[in-house]
């Protein structure tokens, strides 16, 4: 018993990590295939012993949110579902009663409450007993219905998720190392932003599976009755069809015909009792309500032969392995690579080429690998960067280990300074994307930063580039030709100085009249004495500038960009020397960083944090619980609402 209560602990430590790394952040350390694999270990171990660790995954929904949206407990636990992936105990488990089998959505579940027929409030699940309001958010969902025709109390919930198109376009727009590996992830970081502008933009689309309350309402008896309601109401509802213990096999075919087509992840299906009262008198277990039932898809697995590990440099110096296998057929296609993600999991696999590796199609979607048959842990991990040949190092980010080139001037990374220095806070030259700074560099036309204003010597092979022509050619070159005239301060920012901002960037440009010259010989100890400057930031920009080949780059940007004067008004002095903080969602401005640019416009400094340096802190929750609402009652630093802050200024808006 001693040997299966240490295993238990084990698991326990392997399986929570694992899942706090997956609801946290963007990346993983083990395949869903090997989470169920242990999970069900844990499961039967428990059932065995008859012991449960405080703490097990088995006994938890969710983990503890970590954003500094407001708090709310859920009037009632939101339970997990119990799963099997057999279809035949699926159909045992409906009996002789009628039951809806829909969807199980792979995304963010959110709790909806409408009164007087207009949303009022929204709420994620979280942990299953508190969950993060998120009602500015829900209301830029693509498809929600921000009014309905029920005036009544209702609240019901449903999955907000991000469709595998979508998915693919954000990533295109992020660099390697910001992209999201899953559009469950891509969901739950969307919905949960403090701006929901970025949620707009992301085209979050909402499917209703459950009304929790709809006051004064009958509905037969039937959960049907209910989903029907819903959409009166203007919900897109879960797909679902109406089943028997009979016909559950014929439609978890047919629905499990339709994965590959469709556009929106799921990773299973729910089967609901469709009678209310019977399924309420089931109750519920510490972790399960029994009135419904998950099916997860029996993965349909291949063994095939691992080729090669492939490793691929992104723009930060990030190297990603990609396994190449023998070609194998599932879920109907050819498959021959699948990212593996990070070192921590080419470890825990125990790689080595030639070993024969079970492959499956997370969600029958993504080819991933299951487990390694042969554990030969054989692979060579290069030294060297597959595209500059410099040393590489191990890195461990948030508890993954993950593989580096440390090489400053390593030709992966010229795309991401390059992108940077183009971007529209900074030299803002249209229509150079990361893409086309691909192509560039690949084509020879950029080696320098100064390269972006001579595409004049190289029109002939970027109007004959894929996807590129006179047209295209002539609004880049129009674009870099308005782009040399610019500010100093933008001109700083766009060179990339590590620590440096664009309102850090403007405070230091201003302390010293806009001159360059002097900018860039400036000593740590005069720019200390800038309010809103610290060691970190003086350090970094002296050492940035005491580089050679940095000033070398600057001399010949300088040859070429002409600057503009800042003509700074008696209006933006008024916050000159202030230092604001702002949290939370606000109600007159678009969002925090058009409050952000008003106050650099006037003079003030934002900043992330609160210190004794802060002198106030914008947050219309004044009682959140925040860290930043904590930390400024701890230094006396007052806590202004947005109105107060407007008032304050008499911004007109």
């Amino acid at each position: 018993m001693e040997e299966k209560i240490s295993r238990m602990k084990e698991l326990i430590d392997i399986l929570n990590k694992a899942s706090e790394v997956y609801y946290q952040g963007k990346d993983e350390i083990m395949s869903n295939f090997e989470y169920d694999k242990l999970y069900d270990e844990l499961s039967a171990l428990e059932k065995e012993e008859g012991v449960v660790m405080a703490g097990s995954p088995t006994q938890r929904v969710g983990y503890e949110v970590l954003s500094e949206l407001p708090k709310e407990n859920h009037p009632s636990p939101m339970l997990s579902l119990d799963k099997t992936k057999d279809v035949s105990a699926l159909a045992a488990w409906l009996g002789d009663k009628e039951g809806l089998l829909s969807w199980k959505m792979d995304g963010l579940t959110i709790v909806l409450t409408y009164d007087d027929g207009k949303i009022t409030k929204a709420v994620t699940r979280g942990n299953g007993q508190t969950g993060e309001v998120i009602t500015n958010n829900a209301k830029v969902f693509k498809n929600i219905p921000l009014n309905v025709p029920f005036k009544g109390h209702m609240v019901l919930r449903g999955e907000a998720v991000i469709s595998y198109s979508e998915f693919k376009r954000i990533n295109a727009l992020l660099s390697e190392e910001e992209q999201y590996k899953n559009p469950r992830n891509l969901c739950s970081g969307s919905v949960r932003q403090l701006n929901n502008e970025i949620t707009a933009r992301r085209n979050v689309e909402f499917y209703a599976f459950a009304l929790v309350e709809a006051e004064g309402e009958d509905f037969n008896n039937s959960q049907e009755c209910k989903m029907k309601f819903m959409e009166k109401q203007g919900f897109q509802v879960v797909e679902y069809k109406r089943v028997t213990s009979k016909t559950v096999p014929e439609e978890v075919k047919n629905f499990a015909e339709k994965i590959t087509s469709n556009d929106f992840p799921s990773d299973g299906l729910v089967l609901l009792f469709d009678d209310i009262a019977y399924g309420d008198s089931l109750g519920r277990t510490a972790k399960f309500p029994r009135n419904a039932i998950a099916f997860k898809w029996a993965d349909e697995t291949a063994d095939t032969k691992l080729l090669d590990v492939e490793w691929s440099a992104s723009r930060t110096g990030l190297i990603n392995p990609i396994a190449v296998f023998e070609p194998v057929e599932l879920e109907g296609t050819t498959v021959s690579r699948a990212s593996v993600h990070n070192l921590s999991i080419v470890k825990q696999l125990k790689l080595g080429v030639g070993d024969t590796v079970r492959v499956y199609k997370a969600n029958m979607i993504i080819p991933q690998i299951a487990e390694n048959l042969t554990m030969s842990d054989s692979l060579i991990i290069p030294d060297r960067c597959p595209v500059c040949g410099e040393p590489t190092s191990v890195h461990e980010e948030n508890g993954v280990s993950v593989l580096m080139c440390d090489n400053p001037m390593c030709l992966a990374k010229k795309i991401k300074s390059i992108s940077h220095f183009v971007s529209r806070d900074a030299m803002n030259i249209d229509g150079m994307s990361e893409a086309t700074i691909e192509k560039f560099i690949a084509h020879g036309i950029l080696h320098e930063l100064a390269d972006i204003f001579r595409l004049e010597n190289h029109k002939d092979t970027i109007v004959n580039m894929e996807g590129f022509g006179e047209k295209s050619y002539e609004k880049l070159e129009n674009a870099a030709n308005k782009a040399k005239h610019t500010t100093v301060a933008k001109f700083i920012y766009s060179l990339g100085v590590p620590n440096i901002g664009l309102s850090n960037a403007k405070m230091i440009c201003r302390s010293f009249d806009n001159d360059i010259e002097r900018i860039r010989n400036a000593t740590a100890e005069e720019l200390v004495e800038i309010d809103g400057v610290g060691e970190v930031i003086a350090e970094s920009f002296v050492s940035f500038f005491n580089e050679k080949a940095v000033n070398d780059i600057v001399d010949e940007l300088l040859e070429i960009i002409e600057f503009e004067n800042e003509e700074i008004s008696n209006e933006q002095e008024d916050m000159a020397g202030i230092n604001f903080v702002i949290t939370g969602s606000v109600n007159h401005f678009a969002n925090r960083n058009e409050v952000k640019a008003l106050i650099e416009k006037r003079g003030g400094k934002v900043t992330g944090s609160v210190t004794s340096k802060t002198n106030y802190l914008i947050n219309n929750d004044n009682m959140s619980s925040s860290t930043k609402n904590k930390k400024a009652k701890e230094l006396n630093i007052p806590i202004i609402t947005e109105d107060e802050f407007i008032n304050m200024y008499g911004i007109e808006l």
